[in-house]
């Protein structure tokens, strides 16, 4: 298969093997990814700068085996960027994609999905975000709307702004900016504070049980992420599910619209969306103190 050289910010990045298909059953190659990354790296690399990375990688497609990579391999690149950060009994090497000559790269070495650090590697046990992942039980999306709805109206109450985002996989994301200032393990602890007050209000329907056998049908409120070392899918990352769905940033004007899936967009129709104006640009403002909020919910917590 031949390569494709493609000259981006001040390099030239060989992507080989460019007609490899790493969705087979849509015929799309390495090179549709590389297309993909490049016209959404506007975009996509305001949350991938500064920040570890971990690689979803496929060599041989998504039919083949994944790894997931988090030590940057000795054959990648001085210019790409590196974050050696601590881990227990040791350290870790990570890639920071700060340019769209490294995203590309990456695409190069077939990694289809980037997950990022909610912290950044200057200050990597201080989150600038907080993610609550909404997990139905099955394909039954209405619940994932009627939940993230009601985590909006709660963090109103707690006087946090929150986005959101499709995963490309099987719910949604709700994301709340952080300035910084708190730890992992408080805001990790906030967070489980406020999935255990909104599943207390519908207990029914929610719950905050990590294992399956105990959540007995009901939609889980998967806090996990808000910890050091954990990772979150990248908005407008490339899923590795066939169609090729792509995680995006929504309106929360958007979350009513019927079409909507976790799967909505995919690399054959989220360029059209790209000639809209990005709905973070004004639903995901300047982070916030959780100081106040801790105080609000300590108030709503019976």
């Amino acid at each position: 298969m031949t390569s494709t050289d493609i000259r981006v910010s001040g390099r030239t990045v060989e992507i080989k093997r460019a007609g490899k298909e790493l969705f087979p059953d849509d015929g799309i190659t390495k090179a549709d990814l590389a297309d993909h990354y490049r016209r959404v790296g506007p975009r996509i690399l305001p949350h991938l700068r500064g920040r570890p990375l971990m690689l979803e990688r496929y060599p041989d497609g998504i039919g083949g085996g994944r790894f997931m990579q988090k030590d940057t391999p000795d054959h990648f690149p001085d210019w790409i960027h590196r974050a050696e950060l601590p881990k227990e009994g040791g350290t870790v090497t990570y890639a920071v994609c700060d340019d769209l000559a490294s995203l590309l790269y990456l695409v190069g070495q077939a990694c289809i999905t980037p997950h990022r650090w909610l912290s950044k590697a200057d200050r990597p046990d201080h989150p600038d975000r907080l993610v609550f992942d909404l997990d139905p039980p099955g394909e039954d999306f209405a619940p994932v709307r009627r939940t993230a709805a009601r985590l909006r109206e709660l963090l109103d109450e707690l006087g946090l702004p929150a986005a959101l985002m499709t995963t490309g996989s099987r719910g949604l994301h709700v994301v709340v900016p952080l300035d910084r200032r708190t730890a992992f393990d408080e805001v990790r602890a906030f967070a489980g504070d406020v999935a255990e007050l909104l599943a207390a209000r519908h207990p029914d329907e929610l719950t905050t049980a990590a294992r399956k056998q105990a959540r007995e049908g009901r939609l889980y409120l998967d806090i996990q992420r808000n910890g050091y070392g954990q990772t979150a899918v990248t908005p407008y990352a490339v899923r590795a599910r066939p169609g090729a769905p792509v995680a995006t940033p929504l309106s929360w004007a958007e979350l009513d619209a019927p079409d909507l899936t976790p799967r909505r967009w995919t690399l054959a129709d989220i360029h059209e969306r790209l000639e809209d104006d990005d709905p973070w640009k004004r639903e995901l403002p300047r982070g916030r103190s959780l100081k106040a909020a801790r105080g609000r919910l300590e108030k709503l917590t019976p």
